[in-house]
């Protein structure tokens, strides 16, 4: 029939969070509670800014070079439709 829960509590929760919960709006925000943590900004070199770029270039050739390819594609079939 219904089996007996064990009454065990949860191991998994840790109530650790991820993000500022403290948001302003919400029934729970304090403000009182700021976060402390220092902001830092990240500072990349002139070679790390290139290797980014080179990076982010070489991800998106494959779907230009795609949408190039059906483009041509479509307007060939167009082409060789009228004639």
């Amino acid at each position: 029939m219904s089996e007996k829960r064990s009454k065990k509590p949860d191991d998994l929760d840790t109530e650790t969070t991820f993000a500022n919960m403290n948001v302003e709006g919400m029934p729970w925000y304090d403000p009182s509670r700021k976060d402390n943590r220092k902001k830092e900004g990240i500072r990349l070199t002139r070679a790390e800014k290139w290797a980014m770029f080179k990076a982010g270039f070489v991800a998106v050739i494959p779907f230009v070079l795609g949408f190039a390819g059906i483009f041509l594609l479509l307007f060939a079939i167009m082409a060789l439709w009228i004639k």
